[in-house]
C-alpha cells in the first residue's frame, strides 16, 4: 500500500514539473516572437484596450437633461405673495377662582368662567402664486391667503400690484387671486396625469424670503394622501418630490423638464417643520378644474359619487388587526372599499352597495382613495361616469349621474354676506357716540326670507360681536361669515344691540 501511495506522488510530481517547464517555454517563445516581429505592439496593443474602453460602444452614455430654460420659464411666472391678516380685538374666556367662590356660598357670580376682550395685533404672512393668465389671473393655496385684508403681489421684475381674491376652496387648498395688470409671463399647463415616478421637476417660489428660489428632484410618488390639514373634507392625491419645499414656498410652482406647470406646491412632510426630504404638490389635474369653477362661478361645483370608505389594503389591514383569523378574498387587493353608500346619494342611485370594491373610472384604473378623489375631482354635479367594481369577486359596472353636496345637480353659488339677505353698512364716529358703542356693522335693509330674520333678527340691529370676534367693519363680518360657512356647524352666533339699546343674542343657521 504504501509503495503505491510513493509511486502516485511521484507521478504527480513529475506532471508539476513538465506542466512549468511547458509554460515558461510558451512564455519564452511567444515573447521572442513578439520581439522579432514589433517592438511596439505591446504597448500599441495596451493603448488599444484604454481607447476601447473610453468609446461609446463600451462605456453607456447618461442622458443629460437641461433644466436652465424650465428654470427660467417658472421663475418668470411665478410671484411672491405678502400678506396682513388679522388684527382687532377677540373675546377671550379665563377663570376667575374668587367668582367661582362667590357664586358657591353667596349665589352670586358667574361661576368662575369670565370673558375679556383681548388685543390682537395684525400679523404677516408671505407665500408664492403662479400666473395662469397674462391678464393677471394668479392661482396659490388657500392657506396662503386666507383671512387676509391686503394681499401684495411682487413680481420677478419687482413690480408690486395689490390682489383681489377670486375664490377660495379650503377642500383643495387652492385659492384664485387677481391683480390689474396685462401681458404678464405664464406657465403652459401640462398634464400631471402623464408624469411618471423618476421624472425630473422643479420646485419654483420664495422660501424664507428667499425670491425666485429653484430646486430640482424627481417624482417620488403621485397620488399621495397624508392628512395634512385634518379637516375630514379635504380632497388629497398629491405629487410627491424630493425637490426641497419650505416655508414660502406654499403656492409655487412644480414644473417638467420642458417647463410645463404640472403641480401647485402646497405641504412639506416634516418632523421639524423644514424641509427633510420630502414636499407634495397639488396635481394639475384637480388645480384646473377648481381655478375654472372658482374664476366662473366663485365656487367650486364639486361632485360626489357619494359613498364613504377607504383603501382596500387598509381596510383589510383594519380587519386583521380586529381579528387575527379574519380572512375573505375580495378577487383583488388594490381598489376602494365601500364602506358606506350615501341616502339620496348618485352611488345609491346608480345601484352601488355597501362591501362593493371600486376598482375603475371611466376606465381608469382605481387602485386607491386619492385616485378616486383626484379622478372625481375632474367632473361636475350633472356629468356620467362609469364606476367599475367587484362584487363577490364578480366584475359590475355602473352608470352614475353625479350630484353636489346638497344631493342635487345645480350650481352652487359663492356664498357671500348677499346670502344673508341684507345690506351692512359701517358706523360713522358719529354714529357710534350716538348708539353708545365703540364698533360694530348696522343690519339695514332686511329682506323677508334673510337668513337673519329666520334667526330672530330686526331691521336696525348693530352687530358689535360675531362667533366671538369682534366685528369692525363689513369686511370683518364677511372675513367670519366665510369662516362660519366652512365650519361643520354653519352657524353664525352673533351679538350686538339694537339703536333703540336693547341688546341682542342670535345663532343664524347658514345654508
Amino acid at each position: 500500500m504504501k509503495q503505491t501511495m510513493k509511486r502516485m506522488y511521484a507521478i504527480m510530481a513529475g506532471v508539476a514539473v513538465i506542466s512549468g517547464l511547458s509554460g515558461a517555454a510558451a512564455f519564452s517563445w511567444i515573447t521572442r516572437n513578439d520581439a522579432n516581429n514589433d517592438s511596439k505592439s505591446v504597448g500599441q496593443s495596451v493603448q488599444q484596450s484604454f481607447m476601447q474602453l473610453a468609446s461609446n460602444d463600451i462605456t453607456p452614455q447618461t442622458p443629460y437633461v437641461d433644466l436652465t430654460e424650465a428654470a427660467e420659464k417658472a421663475c418668470n411666472a411665478v410671484v411672491y405673495i405678502k400678506v396682513t391678516i388679522g388684527g382687532g380685538t377677540r373675546i377671550q374666556e379665563y377663570y376667575d377662582p374668587f367668582d367661582d367662590m362667590f357664586s358657591q356660598f353667596f349665589g352670586r357670580g358667574q361661576g368662575g368662567t369670565q370673558r375679556r376682550q383681548v388685543q390682537v395685533p395684525k400679523r404677516q404672512g408671505a407665500g408664492s402664486g403662479v400666473i395662469i393668465s397674462g391678464d393677471g389671473y394668479i392661482v396659490t393655496n388657500n392657506h396662503v391667503v386666507e383671512g387676509a385684508e391686503d394681499i401684495k403681489v411682487t413680481l420677478n421684475d419687482n413690480r408690486e400690484f395689490t390682489a383681489t381674491v377670486i375664490g377660495l376652496d379650503a377642500n383643495t387648498d387652492l385659492a384664485l387671486i387677481k391683480i390689474d395688470a396685462k401681458d404678464l409671463p405664464t406657465l403652459v399647463i401640462g398634464d400631471s396625469d402623464a408624469l411618471k415616478v423618476g421624472e425630473w421637476v422643479l420646485a419654483v417660489g420664495n422660501p424664507f424670503n428667499l425670491k425666485s428660489t429653484v430646486t430640482a428632484g424627481i417624482v417620488s410618488a403621485k397620488a399621495r394622501k397624508i392628512n395634512e390639514r385634518g379637516t375630514g373634507n379635504e380632497i388629497e392625491s398629491y405629487i410627491q418630490t424630493d425637490a426641497a419645499i419650505n416655508s414660502g414656498n406654499s403656492g409655487g410652482a412644480l414644473v417638467n423638464a420642458n417647463g410645463e406647470l404640472v403641480g401647485i406646491n402646497a405641504a412639506l412632510y416634516s418632523q421639524t417643520g423644514q424641509f427633510t426630504g420630502y414636499g407634495f404638490a397639488i396635481p394639475t389635474t384637480i388645480m384646473k378644474k377648481v381655478v375654472t369653477d372658482l374664476r366662473e362661478y366663485g365656487a367650486v361645483q364639486r361632485a360626489l359619487i357619494g359613498i364613504s370608505g377607504s383603501d382596500l389594503s387598509a381596510y383589510i389591514e383594519n380587519q386583521k388587526a380586529q381579528d387575527e383569523k379574519w380572512s375573505k378574498d375580495f378577487g383583488t387587493n388594490e381598489g376602494v372599499y365601500v364602506a358606506e353608500v350615501m341616502d339620496n346619494g348618485a352611488a345609491k342611485e346608480a345601484g352601488l352597495k355597501e362591501g362593493d370594491i371600486i376598482v375603475s373610472l371611466d376606465g381608469k384604473k382605481i387602485t386607491k382613495m386619492s385616485e378616486l378623489q383626484e379622478h372625481v375631482t375632474m367632473y361636475s354635479p350633472g356629468d356620467k361616469v362609469t364606476v367599475g367594481v367587484l362584487r363577490d369577486k364578480k366584475e359590475k359596472t355602473f352608470d352614475v349621474t353625479l350630484k353636489n353636496n346638497q344631493g342635487n345637480t345645480k350650481v352652487v353659488k359663492a356664498q357671500n354676506l348677499e346670502s344673508l339677505g341684507a345690506e351692512f353698512k359701517e358706523l360713522t364716529d358719529e354714529q357710534k357716540k350716538k348708539y353708545e358703542v365703540r364698533n360694530g356693522v348696522l343690519v339695514s335693509s332686511l329682506k323677508n326670507d334673510s337668513p337673519l330674520r329666520k334667526g330672530g333678527v330686526g331691521s336696525d340691529f348693530i352687530i358689535m360681536m360675531a362667533n366671538n370676534q369682534t366685528v369692525t367693519s363689513v369686511a370683518d363680518l364677511e372675513r367670519i361669515f366665510k369662516q362660519a360657512i366652512e365650519s361643520e356647524t354653519k352657524t353664525l352666533f352673533i351679538w350686538g344691540r339694537y339703536t333703540s339699546g336693547r341688546t341682542g343674542r342670535y345663532a343664524v343657521e347658514l345654508e
